[in-house]
Parts: structure tokens; sequence; C-alpha cells
């Protein structure tokens, strides 16, 4: 439990898989996420990638809303998911394109 309350994997999975949230918690977003080798803007450009690469919707809608957040703006998101388009396949960055659009004109 941080100051804000229980984290979002606490609270959809918290009764579930306790170790898991508790890895999740502490090691990925506290030390990974933490780690000042990259900035918290690269660490979400690097996730959404991929996320995207390996179609992982549930968890992208998240991280693409938490990389706006980290300072990427729309512009820069779509660029690198129309790169990836030629890396990750093309069904993959349009279902990310399309997670992106709806999250912007929220």
């Amino acid at each position: 439990m941080t100051e804000q309350g229980p984290s979002r994997a606490r609270q959809l999975l918290g009764d579930t898989a306790p170790e898991l949230v508790r890895l999740t918690d502490e090691v990925l977003f506290g030390q990974v996420w933490a780690d000042p080798a990259l900035s918290p803007r690269d660490r979400s450009l690097v996730t959404v990638a991929a996320l995207t690469a390996l179609h992982r919707p549930e968890q992208l809608n998240s991280h693409l809303r938490l990389a706006l957040a980290n300072g990427l703006s729309k512009d820069e998101l779509v660029a690198a998911i129309t790169q990836l388009a030629f890396y990750a396949g093309w069904p993959n960055a349009m279902s990310a394109i399309t997670q992106l659009k709806a999250i912007t004109e929220e």
C-alpha cells in the first residue's frame, strides 16, 4: 500500500496473486522503473514498443497513458508505432494506434 492507497495491481489481483502483486509493486515499479539508467520517458517508450510488438493490448492501454504522462507526445508515439509496424507486424501496430487514438480523444 502506498500513501495514495493500494496499487492498481493490488486492486486487480491482490486477493488472487499476492506474490505477483508484491513483485510488480516492489521490483518492477519499485526498482526497475526507478533505475536512473533510463528516464521514465525512455522506459515508457521501450515498454510501449514491447507491448505493441507482443500484442498485449490489456497492458498497452495503461502504458500508453503512462507514456503520455511521462512526456511522450501523441506524435512521438504514432511515429514509434508506425516504425514498429514494419518490425512487429501491421495488425499489432494498427491495434496500438487504435488504442492511442481512443486515449487521446477522451
